[in-house]
């Protein structure tokens, strides 16, 4: 369904062939692109252009341009203008040195045009980003016993997994998206005799049709236009190791067919090659899909999913378990407390009530991300409540309130009795009052202020009184 009114987008960028690949992309879900070559051209563009902005997307085209300091001369006038930084640099440092700078999010190239998409339409909607894949390089891989979760469905989850570690045989690992289906299938691998082989990872999903079978077999130089030089594929790449195929149900139906021929006999032709290899690989397969109703719906091969799953590995969403969020979310910060130019936050019991309120649609994925940006713009010691206004917001939607059945419509999420029936103090409701504001208007303490009728100062101090950790 497309959208009512056309989204314009300004894109930095000095390359004019990038420039027409994001319009088009950009165009697809009703974007308009306009294009600036620096940060100057950004600026007149703004604020004299032919359309109001509603996301900037900046192309840091060279290692050398400081996108940081765009980010912050656009964000000194245009303080609430989502900007999305886009480069090839994939260092954790520089997430941070964008986020800091005021980026809304900060994709690495290349990137899939279906996640370039969900990004701007995050950020124009006031949404968190995903800041992918920058969170998903925190780390060291896990073994079974370090993976977090105490949660029954999850650990059994984990013990099918740990048995079929041993064995070469493949393993279906399904589960929403963010789950955590990488973690298991790397924990598989760190497990088994191959542990000292390659474990090489595909995303079925970010790879065209037209080349899904080259990135997997290989191709040999001149075998269709284009290609100027042999390529190796990912089997071979893998060959004594593991191969994890992430989102195997997007692989087209010609792929599917040559993936199950590998599978039956152990050997790849690469396109345009006369000669088969053989390959020693142990296929472990990840779906966000129940590959079961694809099957049903012709859009997967029976024969192929009776190969992939011979073990099935079912990993239940985060609403499910939220007990394990607390540990999880220390896990986590720990673990984000390791990269450049970030260090060890604590969080506050109201947080973590805050995050176990929350029914996190991307499971852990999202509780990463989350962490991630509260721990790049966080000025304290330990994360609180307002370095997560976005998640505050969700959770404590407008509701109605009720006592001896009735209603109270004005009550705007924030409880005005007790159980008991009596009314709560007024300070307790002040203070759940301008959390709710905090969170509505995303941390700009400005605009809370201003909202709420009082000054900025006596926000702070009220903030200091009521012990609320005001957002940086």
């Amino acid at each position: 369904m497309g959208r009512e009114t056309t989204r314009a987008l300004l894109l930095i960028d000095d390359e004019p062939a990038q420039g027409r690949l994001v319009a088009a992309i950009a165009a697809r879900a009703g974007w308009r692109t306009l294009v600036a070559r620096d940060g100057a051209a950004a600026l007149a563009a703004i604020e004299n252009g032919p359309l109001p902005i509603d996301v900037v997307l900046l192309d840091c085209w060279s290692p050398e341009a400081n996108g940081g300091n765009i980010i912050a001369t656009l964000r000194t006038g245009h303080p609430n203008l989502p900007i999305v930084m886009l480069t090839a640099r994939s260092s954790v440092a520089a997430a941070v040195e964008a986020m800091r700078a005021g980026a809304s999010d900060f994709l690495v190239k290349p990137i899939a045009p279906d996640r370039l998409l969900a990004a701007l339409d995050a950020a124009a909607d006031g949404k968190p980003g995903e800041l992918r894949p920058m969170a998903e390089k925190i780390g060291k891989l896990l073994a079974f016993d370090e993976v977090v979760g105490s949660a029954p469905e999850f650990r059994a989850a984990l013990a099918i997994a740990a048995k079929a570690a041993r064995a070469r045989v493949p393993v279906l690992i399904e589960g929403e998206s963010g789950v955590g289906k990488e973690v298991v299938a790397q924990a598989i691998h760190a497990a088994s005799p191959r542990a000292r082989r390659p474990l090489v990872a595909v995303n079925c999903g970010a790879i065209s049709a037209n080349l899904v079978e080259s990135e997997l077999f290989g191709h040999e130089k001149g075998a269709f236009t284009g290609a100027f030089d042999r390529h190796i594929g990912k089997f071979q790449e893998a060959d004594g190791g593991t191969l994890f195929l992430d989102e195997v149900g997007e692989l087209p139906f010609d792929a599917q067919v040559k993936l199950l021929r590998v599978l039956q006999t152990g050997e790849i032709q690469p396109i345009g090659g006369r000669a088969q290899r053989h390959v020693d690989v142990r296929v472990i397969a990840a779906t966000n899909r129940t590959l079961v109703d694809e099957v049903a719906a012709g859009r997967f091969r029976e024969d192929l999913y009776y190969r992939l799953n011979v073990v099935q590995v079912t990993i239940p969403p985060l609403r499910d378990r939220p007990a394990d969020i607390p540990a999880l979310t220390r896990h986590l910060l720990a673990r984000i407390a390791q990269q450049p130019g970030l260090r060890g936050l604590g969080i506050t019991d109201e947080a973590l009530k805050l995050l176990m309120g929350f029914s996190w649609p991307g499971n852990v994925r999202q509780l990463q991300n989350a962490l991630f940006r509260a721990a790049v713009l966080c000025d304290g010691d330990a994360l609180t409540i307002t370095d997560f206004p976005q998640i505050a917001f969700e959770t404590l939607t407008p509701t109605t309130s009720s006592v001896n059945g009735n209603s109270l419509p004005n009550a705007a999420g924030v409880t005005l009795f007790e159980a008991n029936g009596h009314m709560r103090s007024l300070e307790d409701i002040e203070a759940d009052v301008i959390r709710l504001a905090i969170g509505h208007y995303r941390g700009r303490m400005t605009e809370v202020a201003r909202r709420l009728g009082i000054g900025r100062s006596t926000l702070y101090r009220k903030l200091g009184e009521l012990g609320i950790d005001h957002a940086a």
